[in-house]
């Protein structure tokens, strides 16, 4: 599940996006302020709108992804209810972005510049990541955006294929992290070898130019 809420750039609109459905027809039934998101082919629920969201869940802020408390999502689940809806949401807070150890790479086999990682995060979850950057190595400590992940330009972390083969995350450059004075080249960000895998990542941190 992402939760996303950004009042500049949508309003006063939680969103709440549950499966992939880029490039399929969605429609919308909307109750009150409650909107339910479906696959118009098979009615399946890709996701949900819940508009004048900051009066119905207390201490609502964000500009992008959010992660809401078990508090806010009792007054989700409430809100939903209340608007004549049969669902009911779980808190997840665990982090998206996360310190992750290159524990493999090796090259993919149908591609001249792909290479196929296999990366340790949080809870010594292993994940195979597809990855171009042509600084990737193992044995780096790296950014994982994992499944669930919004990146700071809207892009949206799902569980994928390249090339004929899996992957699950996004292995991130300090561009597309959106960092203050990242650098033009291509490559993925390398953190220091202080870095401990598994932890949250730090927006907040200074890249040299």
């Amino acid at each position: 599940m992402i939760t996303s809420y950004n009042v500049k750039g949508v309003g006063d609109t939680l969103i709440i996006i549950l499966s992939n459905s880029e490039g399929k027809e969605v429609e919308a039934i909307r109750k009150g302020d409650v909107a339910c998101v479906t696959l118009k082919e098979t009615g399946d629920i890709v996701g949900w709108n819940i508009f004048s969201a900051s009066h119905k869940i207390t201490n609502l802020v964000g500009d992008g992804q959010v992660q809401l408390s078990p508090s806010q999502i009792t007054e989700l689940n409430l809100a939903v209810k209340e608007a004549g809806f049969d669902a009911e949401f779980t808190a997840d807070n665990s982090p998206k972005f996360v310190v992750g150890f290159v524990k493999e790479c090796e090259k993919h086999q149908d591609s001249d510049h792909l290479n196929i990682t296999k990366i340790i995060v949080d809870n010594e979850e292993e994940l195979q990541i597809v990855c171009g950057a042509p600084n990737i190595a193992q044995g780096m400590k790296v950014v994982v955006a994992k499944v669930g992940a919004m990146m700071p330009d809207g892009m949206l972390i799902w569980p994928g294929e390249l090339r004929g083969v899996k992957s699950d995350g996004m292995v991130c450059s300090a561009r597309e992290l959106g960092l203050e004075n990242a650098p033009a080249k291509k490559g993925i960000l390398e953190l220091p070898e202080t870095a401990k895998v598994g932890k949250a990542f730090n927006f907040n941190i200074t890249i040299n130019e």
